[in-house]
C-alpha cells in the first residue's frame, strides 16, 4: 500500500499533459477565430470547430461539466433550438429545411467563448484584436476607392460601394457596423484615452459611410445612442448634429440615402413591404411552426405575387418576417427571448460594476451590447441571421461579454 503511494500516477500525469495541450489549442483557436473572422469564413469555421471540440474534451477529461458557465441566455437558446427542430420536422420541405440546421450550431460559439475565456488579460487582448481586425478590414475596403486601377473591378459593388473581403455590401457593412461600435465602446469607457482606438473609430466609420448600407447606418446610429446614453446623456445631441452635418455636406447620393429614411414611397422600402405582405400570406397558412427553414423556394409559387419580389429575393429582407415564415410564432417568440435574456444579464452586470465605470469591463460589456443592439435593429430591414460572417461575430462578442474572468492582481 505504501509502495503504491510512492509510485507516480502516470495516468494523471498523461491527463495533465493532454489538458495543457488542449488549453493551447483552445487559446490558439480563439485568437485565430478573431483574426480571420473578417477575412476568411473557412478559417473562422475551422477555428471554431477545433476550439469547441478541444473545450468539450477538456471538460470531459477534467470532469468539469458542472462548472460550465451558463445563464438564462443559454436556456433561451435551447428553447429556440427546440422550436427550430419542431419547425424542421413539420416543414413543407424536410430535406431543404434540414440543411439549415447547421446554422443553429453557430450558437455554440457563445458558450465556447464564455467558458474558454477565463483570464482578464486574454479577454482584453481578444477585444483589442477585434478592433485591429476591423480596422484592417476597413482599410482593405477603402484601398480600391483610392486606387481603382490597381484592383479588380469586382472589389467594388456596382463600381461604387466597397466590398472589402466580402461578396455583398450587406455583409461587409454589417461587420463594419459591429466593429465600429465595439471600438467606440472602448474609446468611451476605457480608463485611459487611446489615440489608436480613436483612429480606429474614424477609419471604420468612414468606410461604413461609403457602403451606402442604410440598415447598417441605422444600426450604427441606434448603437451609438445606446453607448452615449450610458456614457454621458448630455452628448446625445451629437447624433442629430452628425446626421444634420451629413445632410448638409455629404454627396448627393448619400443625402438621397439619408432622406429615404423618411420617404415612405422609397422604391426599396416598397419592395420590402411587398415582400413582407407575401410573408404575411404564407404565415397565415403556417402560423405556429412556420413553413420550415428556407422553404420559401418550395411554396412561394402557390401565392400570387404581382410584384415578383418573393421570387426575386427568395427571402424576406427582415429577420422578424423571415423567422415568422420559417419558424412561426413559436420560433420568433423564443428567438426574441434570447435577446431579452441577454440584455437583462448585461444590465445586471452593469449595475455591479464599481463607481468608476471607465474600465475594461465596462468597455467590453457596453461595446458588445451596442453591437448586438445594432445587429437587431439592422436586422429589421435585412435577413442577417443567416449571414454566417455577421452572426458568428455577434455570438463571439456575446460570449466575450458574458465570460466571468479572473481579475488581474495589481
Amino acid at each position: 500500500m505504501e509502495m503504491e503511494k510512492l509510485l507516480p500516477d502516470t495516468n494523471s500525469y498523461r491527463t495533465n499533459n493532454v489538458v495543457l495541450a488542449l488549453d493551447k489549442v483552445i487559446q490558439f483557436s480563439l485568437f485565430t477565430f478573431v483574426a480571420f473572422s473578417m477575412f476568411s469564413i473557412s478559417v473562422t469555421q475551422i477555428s471554431f470547430a477545433l476550439g469547441a471540440l478541444a473545450s468539450l474534451l477538456k471538460a470531459h477529461l477534467t470532469k468539469s461539466w458542472k462548472e460550465l458557465r451558463g445563464t438564462y441566455v443559454g436556456i433561451a437558446i435551447l428553447c429556440f433550438f427546440l422550436a427550430c427542430v419542431l419547425s424542421i420536422v413539420t416543414s413543407v420541405d424536410f430535406g431543404s429545411s434540414l440543411k439549415l440546421l447547421k446554422k443553429l450550431l453557430q450558437f455554440i460559439i457563445l458558450f465556447w467563448v464564455a467558458n474558454a475565456v477565463q483570464d482578464e488579460k486574454q479577454r482584453d487582448l481578444l477585444f483589442k484584436l477585434v478592433i485591429v481586425a476591423g480596422v484592417a478590414m476597413a482599410l482593405n475596403g477603402l484601398l480600391p476607392l483610392v486606387k481603382p486601377s490597381f484592383f479588380s473591378p469586382d472589389r467594388l459593388y456596382d463600381g461604387v460601394r466597397p466590398l472589402g473581403t466580402m461578396t455583398v455590401p450587406a455583409t461587409f457593412s454589417g461587420i463594419l457596423m459591429i466593429t465600429v461600435l465595439v471600438t467606440l465602446g472602448r474609446l468611451l469607457f476605457h480608463k485611459y484615452k487611446e489615440y489608436w482606438v480613436l483612429g480606429g473609430v474614424g477609419v471604420i466609420g468612414f468606410c461604413l459611410l461609403l457602403t451606402y448600407a442604410r440598415q447598417a447606418w441605422l444600426g450604427f446610429f441606434i448603437g451609438s445612442g445606446f453607448l452615449i446614453f450610458f456614457w454621458n446623456k448630455k452628448y446625445l445631441l451629437l447624433i442629430p448634429v452628425l446626421i444634420a452635418g451629413l445632410l448638409l455636406f455629404a454627396p448627393e447620393e448619400m443625402k438621397d440615402r439619408l432622406h429615404s429614411y423618411t420617404n415612405l414611397k422609397d422604391s426599396t422600402l416598397q419592395q420590402r413591404v411587398s415582400t413582407w405582405k407575401g410573408a404575411w400570406k404564407i404565415l397565415k397558412d403556417h402560423p405556429i411552426t412556420g413553413c420550415g427553414y428556407k422553404c420559401v423556394d418550395s411554396i412561394y409559387s402557390q401565392y400570387p405575387d404581382p410584384s415578383g419580389k418573393i421570387a426575386h429575393y427568395r427571402g424576406m429582407h427582415s429577420n422578424l418576417f423571415q423567422l415568422l415564415v420559417d419558424t412561426g410564432i413559436v420560433g420568433l417568440g423564443t428567438w426574441l427571448s434570447i435577446w431579452v435574456a441577454y440584455f437583462i444579464e448585461v444590465f445586471k452586470r452593469w449595475r455591479t460594476l464599481t463607481r468608476d465605470k471607465y474600465q475594461n469591463d465596462a468597455g467590453i460589456l457596453m461595446g458588445s451590447s451596442a453591437a448586438v443592439l445594432a445587429f437587431l435593429v439592422g436586422g429589421f430591414f435585412e435577413t442577417n441571421i443567416y449571414d454566417s460572417e455577421v452572426a458568428m461575430l455577434v455570438y463571439f462578442l456575446m460570449g466575450l461579454s458574458l465570460a466571468k474572468v479572473k481579475k488581474q492582481t495589481p
